[in-house]
């Protein structure tokens, strides 16, 4: 049922239900306490009733209490004589009201010895183990009968007490409990409702709160609802503040920057594909365009023409088929985890090594390959290897040397070509870009992003560098050990 309401509405239901159960609590507390001082000066009551027969039948004593304490006396020794005598009869000899409501004499056997209309309580266990001296007094709850003949709810005290021939026997006092239960029944219908009255304040309070609470969450919804509808990545949040309101604001802005990042990189991307498609598609419709009006007008191509039309158009389809196959690597999702497996760097270098020779057949490379062991995709790691070699090879000098390196799982390529301006460096693993000394060579410029996110993901480090005495020297770190783990 919560999940089904409002925030608003499940904030405010539970200020009020936490207000309602902390002033049932307080309420509850106090009620018992009151509860326990009526009961606690009832008590005292009862037992300065039965006070003036602490000493039994010792003389009582002088002072204000005197004529009380020969009063109870008095009406104790009528009790036990009109018991002795079998009184009976209603209004014959009764004794004048006192303190109580109503007094009982129990004797050892646990018989009630109690004036015709003046009350009777019940006796219990633990009056008659007072008036056999087991125990000193008791103090209880208990339901009598008045000398109207009405059934009561009293507050009973029995104390014990000897009779002048030394004979042990009880008394017991009862007080009507209307003393204590009239006020805290006035007192509960007081405090439930306060309750009532602070449940629904804490209601109507929790409501204002949450209102007030839950705006910058309003504004941030219609924010984000507007985004939905127009698709306005370049909207922003106000976030000023440092409350949690403010750091979800924050946070927000930064999702929906880098998105839009995201989306610009997306729509580069889509740009400079197109634009690299555009090159050898053109070349390629053109020379197909030759080849096919020759054979439809009947005029053949001079042989040479021919065959070198033919491997034009065989090196743009491997420059298409590469160009395919890099954007579909970089499509590759980043979450999208590739294979992990225990790869032989070295035999990785080797093998890349053997395909540079054959596309730079007038080069010297030169290789010093150690072993090193890392963890990573073989595919993707091959490929890497290969575009820094394609790299070197593409901007050497003809006759020059490419000087490939592998030492404690540092690889380093270095080539003698022209080298790369300091202000292209931080450029050189973004996505389709080429240098201006570079772009009229071939390639796609996809080549080193490659390079640097399949060593990425392998948990290595890629960098480019100038070279001593020319050239540029490719430096790549990778994570391993020179033996295989187990």
């Amino acid at each position: 049922m919560m999940r089904r309401l409002p925030l608003r509405g499940r904030l405010a239901l539970l200020i009020a239900l936490a207000v309602a159960v902390a002033v049932a609590v307080c309420a509850s507390a106090s009620w018992f306490l009151v509860r326990d001082q009526l009961y606690a000066k009832l008590d005292q009551r009862l037992v300065g009733i039965g006070g003036p027969y602490a000493g039994d039948r010792e003389p009582v004593p002088d002072g204000p209490g005197a004529g009380t304490a020969f009063r109870m006396r008095r009406d104790l020794e009528f009790v036990l004589d009109a018991c002795a005598s079998a009184v009976t009869g209603e209004g014959q000899m009764r004794p004048p009201p006192g303190p109580y409501t109503i007094m009982q004499v129990v004797t050892q056997e646990g018989a009630p010895c109690t004036l015709p209309g003046a009350g009777t309580l019940p006796v219990t266990s633990a009056d008659v183990q007072v008036a056999q001296g087991t125990r000193a007094q008791a103090l209880y709850d208990g339901t009598g009968v008045d000398g109207d003949g009405n059934r009561r709810d009293v507050r009973v005290f029995t104390r014990p007490f000897l009779t002048e021939d030394g004979t042990r026997a009880a008394v017991s006092f009862a007080i009507p409990l209307d003393e204590v239960t009239a006020p805290l029944n006035t007192l509960a219908l007081f405090l439930v409702a306060v309750t009532a009255l602070g449940v629904l304040a804490s209601a109507g309070a929790g409501l204002v709160i949450a209102r007030a609470s839950l705006r910058p969450v309003d504004e941030l919804t219609q924010v984000v609802e507007h985004i939905a509808r127009t698709e306005d990545l370049a909207t922003r949040i106000p976030d000023e503040g440092r409350d949690e309101i403010a750091r979800l604001s924050r946070s927000f802005n930064t999702m929906t920057a880098a998105l839009a990042a995201s989306r610009e990189r997306q729509q580069q991307l889509i740009a400079d594909a197109g634009h690299e498609l555009r090159t050898p598609l053109t070349s390629l419709r053109t020379n197909i365009d030759l080849l096919l009006r020759s054979h439809e007008t009947g005029r053949e191509l001079p042989p040479d023409t021919r065959r070198r039309m033919l491997v034009n158009v065989k090196a743009q389809m491997q420059e298409l088929s590469s160009l395919v196959g890099d954007l579909l690597e970089l499509a590759r999702p980043a979450e999208q985890e590739p294979s992990q497996e225990i790869v032989a760097l070295h035999d990785v270098v080797a093998r890349a090594v053997e395909r540079a020779r054959l596309r730079g057949p007038g080069l010297r490379i030169v290789t010093d390959v150690e072993p090193w062991f890392v963890r990573g995709d073989p595919g993707s790691l091959e490929r890497a290897v290969v575009n820094l070699l394609d790299n070197a090879v593409k901007f050497s000098p003809p006759g020059g040397t490419v000087d490939v390196r592998l030492s404690a799982g540092e690889l380093t390529v270095r080539d003698q070509g022209p080298g790369i301006a300091a202000e292209d460096l931080p450029h050189v693993f973004d996505r389709f870009w080429r240098s201006p000394s570079a772009r009229s060579l071939p390639g796609s410029g996809l080549g080193l992003s490659i390079v640097a996110r399949v060593v990425h993901e392998s948990g290595g480090q890629v960098a480019l560098e100038p070279a001593d005495g020319g050239g540029t020297l490719a430096r790549v770190r990778l994570p391993g050990s020179p033996s295989r783990p187990d």
